[in-house]
Parts: structure tokens; sequence; C-alpha cells
């Protein structure tokens, strides 16, 4: 059996909550002009304008015209940058506000599904790194945690009963993990119909119209 020998790395968000704020290197002072929001911002452009191939921490550093060293005075590795830069595009997602209590809950829960779907689609259009990246990093910063809460809610107001939430919600992320492969070979069209498959599975599981 082949073991590795690289360390566990920890999702930069389960550092930053760990240490109580995000993390910078102790002593000397900040790279004037820099914040983590900046190089993040600029990440995102990088991916967007070279892809996730051609990204380097050398090649964001120039395009901030810094060195590559004064961006790990915020970041600890690459991978943490990526990690924020896919939740900085998960911020675009327009979230549903949170269904009504009582019995209109169900209603137009198929509706608000349709948009999450369809918002996730477009952000992974916009940003085609990031379908690779959410399939490969836990995917798990504020903006994250926020889509995956509206879509529990939204599940919720269904109707369905566990197990088949639980289903309901693993069939969907796998649906929309799986349209970041697919989101330039595959149509609108084909999208649509796919998506109407998934809401009718869900619905013959509420027993009750969507």
């Amino acid at each position: 059996m082949v073991t590795s020998t690289e360390p566990a790395r920890i999702s930069v968000w389960l550092a930053v909550r760990a240490s109580g704020g995000q993390r910078r290197r102790p002593g000397g002072t900040a790279p004037s002009g820099l914040d983590r929001e900046r190089i993040t911002g600029a990440a995102v452009e990088l991916l967007d304008a070279d892809g996730l191939g051609r990204f380097s921490m050398r090649r964001l550093a120039g395009r901030l015209g810094v060195t590559a060293m004064s961006l790990y005075w915020y970041v600890d590795t690459k991978h943490d940058l990526l990690e924020l830069a896919l939740d900085r595009v998960m911020g675009e997602l327009a979230l549903p506000p949170a269904p009504a209590s009582g019995p209109r809950a169900a209603a137009g829960w198929d509706s608000r599904l349709r948009k999450l779907a369809g918002g996730y689609r477009r952000v992974l259009a916009g940003h085609p790194w990031a379908g690779q990246l959410a399939a490969e990093y836990p995917n798990i910063g504020p903006h994250a945690r926020g889509f995956d809460t509206a879509l529990l809610r939204t599940l919720e107001s269904a109707g369905l009963a566990e197990p088949a939430r639980a289903g309901a919600h693993l069939a969907v992320i796998q649906f929309l993990q799986g349209c970041g492969g697919t989101v330039r070979r595959s149509s609108e069209e084909e999208f649509r119909a796919a998506l109407e498959v998934l809401v009718a599975g869900i619905e013959a599981n509420t027993g009750r119209p969507a």
C-alpha cells in the first residue's frame, strides 16, 4: 500500500475559524496597498483570463505589481487563495428569500430550486475554473454555506421528510457539480431538461404537486 508523505491540508476556512480571524505572518509590516480582498479579487480576474492551469502566485504578484512573497503575508498557500477565489464567485449567486412558514411554505419551492440551479450554472459559465475547484475543495466558505442553506430550506419547504430530503440534497449537489464539467459542452436547453427531470423526481417524493 502506498502512503502519502504530504501533510493533510486544512481548509482556509477552518483555519480562519480556529485562529479567530484571518491569518497573517508574525512580525514585520504588511506590504503597502495589499489586503486579502484585493488579492482575492485579482486572483479571480487572473483565473478568468488565463484559466486554472496557468495560475500561479508569481503571475498573480506580477499582475498586482508586488513580489510573490508579499502575497504570503495574507495567505499561507496557493490552495488557500484558490479557496478564497472560489467563495468570492459563489457570492455572485442571488439567493431567494427564506420561504414563509406554515401552509404557504411549499408554494413555489420548484421555482426557487430552478433559480438556485440556474444561478449556479451561470457562475460556472462565467468562471469555468470554479467547477473544478468546487469538486476538489471543501467549498465551505460563507457564500457557499449561504447557498447550501438556501438549498436546504427549499427542499424542506417542498415537504420532503428524511431520508428523502438528505437524498434530494445530495442529488442536487451532485447534479450541480456535474455541471462544472459540462457547462461549456451542454446547451441551456439540455441543462433545463435535466433539471426538470430532477425536479420531477423530488416532486414524486413529496406526495404533492410542485
